[in-house]
């Protein structure tokens, strides 16, 4: 595959345009990436971060730290404070015991297809290698 667009005009007339491309699917919506988006040229490149997961990621730890820090007594303190159900409040605070690397990448919007929030919610290993297996980061 070309890095460069091309046109061709056929004999008959005809017009083909190739456009290198692929397309990426993040949360639900499709993200075309051109060769100049892979390049990082593309200023306007769509942003393969997800927010959901980053705003998560900073609500656990930052709960965490504030019930660590003793400025909170408890999760079920911490929910009445932030008028959410104390459920909600463990769910996201386990996001913290992700293994450092795959924080890293959930960051730097490097994480693998496929994984969301939704997914982290669910139950994942405490284990880190085990966290990489699941989420199959090598």
């Amino acid at each position: 595959m070309t890095k460069q667009a091309t046109m061709t005009v056929a004999e008959n007339g005809n017009i083909r345009i190739h456009i290198p491309m692929f397309l990426r699917r993040k949360q639900g919506r499709k993200l075309v990436f051109t060769a100049k988006t892979i390049d990082k040229q593309d200023s306007n490149r769509p942003s393969t971060i997800q927010e959901p997961m980053h705003q998560s990621l900073a609500r656990a730890f930052a709960w965490t730290e504030l019930i660590e820090s003793g400025k909170v007594k408890s999760i079920a303190d911490l929910a009445k404070r932030l008028n959410v159900d104390g459920s909600y409040v463990t769910r996201i605070m386990k996001l913290s015991t992700l293994a450092p690397d795959i924080v890293q990448r959930i960051i730097n919007g490097e994480e693998p297809d496929g994984l969301s929030l939704t997914i982290l919610n669910e139950n994942f290993p405490e284990e880190w290698d085990e966290q990489r297996r699941k989420f199959g980061i090598a």
